[in-house]
């Protein structure tokens, strides 16, 4: 099988369409199934690949961590000509992704796509809900060829269901719980990063509007004095808001940008509890993470992390910025020390069957069966 896959975000982007992709390709890698990536070009040059086809790009005014490609339309047909693909898989509704759906439609080359971002979600807090019919024509539309459209949540088909969408297929994500585990050696990870307060509590994310990070400040801020004392926050990520959020942040809050790897993973592990607000997950890879490393999570009632976070077993789900809910499931659970480590072994089960493998397996399978459809159609 040869697929070739045209996304408008890519390693080293740190956001979870890009790191899905990396793992993907990492596992075709170790499968020895030939692939090529057509992304936008990176600030970074060490993460040059011949399997990688970089194209000129620019930042993007509302999202400088992704860049908007140029690419050179003749050049690319020529380039995937050569390299005869068996699939095109297209990530993205931007630029490479209509540069894919074209290419796919004038090649005549199986189509698939996935689904990652509910751009719907976030006009509402960028105060851009006008868009929102525009939007899902456009959707609908760049959608509409796609043999199959992998979804990460079962929360996710129902809506795109709901807006007509057609030839839907869950593809979740899954978790490296080989490198989020609860094994880390906690006390040297707390002397090295200088916690010393009794509890940690983790919010890894972009710091950006639709993540509701007002809402993890809101909540941080409501905390009893009492507890208060006791507990120190890490906020793991970088974006539009983080000044904002500094200057208006408590003192026991430490703001570390982005930490990927080894480092994020020893934070998880030594962390007491995972606060995360955003509503607008159509998965929530953070989530997942945190699991795997064996902490309850305690996460917004809303989009795919609901799939994930059970409540009551891996964590508490609270109502979409619901300053109370949040505040109270905290409590219970500092309070509540054997239920924080029972609802951690819950949560370390369930990531154990979420492998990347297994999950990649299966979209093979899926693949297989787009290509080999118009063969089956060629003979009935």
């Amino acid at each position: 099988m040869r697929i070739a896959i045209f996304t408008d975000t890519y390693d080293p982007d740190i956001n979870g369409v890009a790191r899905t992709l990396k793992h993907f390709i990492h596992y075709l890698d170790n499968q020895n199934i030939s692939y090529k990536v057509f992304a936008p070009d990176s600030i970074s040059k060490e993460y040059a690949s011949s399997h990688v086809r970089r194209i000129k790009s620019l930042s993007f005014f509302l999202y400088p961590e992704c860049r908007l490609a140029f690419p050179n339309l003749s050049r690319i047909k020529s380039e995937l000509e050569e390299f005869s693909p068996d699939i095109i898989h297209v990530a993205t509704p931007f630029n490479m992704g209509l540069c894919g759906v074209y290419l796919a439609k004038k090649l005549t080359i199986p189509l698939v796509g996935s689904y990652h971002t509910d751009f719907d979600q976030y006009l509402q807090f960028y105060d851009l809900q006008f868009f929102s019919k525009i939007l899902w024509k456009y959707m609908n539309w760049f959608h509409k060829p796609f043999k199959k459209l992998f979804v990460p949540s079962n929360e996710t088909l129902s809506q795109l269901k709901c807006h007509g969408f057609t030839n839907l297929e869950v593809w979740p994500g899954g978790v490296d719980c080989q490198l989020f585990h609860p094994f880390y050696e906690k006390q040297a990870i707390r002397e090295e990063w200088g916690i010393s307060k009794k509890y940690l509590l983790t919010f890894v994310g972009r710091l950006a509007p639709e993540k509701d990070v007002k809402t993890l400040l809101a909540v941080a801020n409501a905390l009893p004095a009492e507890i208060n004392e006791q507990v120190q926050w890490f906020v793991i990520g970088d974006g539009p808001q983080r000044e904002e959020l500094q200057l208006e942040a408590p003192a026991s809050m430490t703001f570390t940008g982005y930490l990927t790897g080894g480092q994020l993973a020893e934070i998880y592990s030594a962390s007491d509890l995972f606060i995360f607000p955003s509503p607008t997950e159509t998965f929530g890879n953070v989530v997942i993470e945190a699991l795997a490393s064996g902490i309850p999570a305690i996460t917004a009632d809303s989009g795919g992390v609901k799939n994930i976070n059970k409540a009551g077993m891996t964590g508490f789900l609270c109502e979409t910025g619901n300053v109370t809910e949040f505040v109270n499931a905290i409590l219970k659970l500092l309070e509540n020390e054997s239920l924080r480590m029972q609802m951690g072994i819950e949560g370390r089960n369930y990531a154990l069957t979420q492998s990347w493998d297994k999950i990649f397996a299966h979209l093979l399978m899926n693949y297989r069966a787009v290509i080999e459809e118009p063969k089956k159609q060629k003979y009935a």
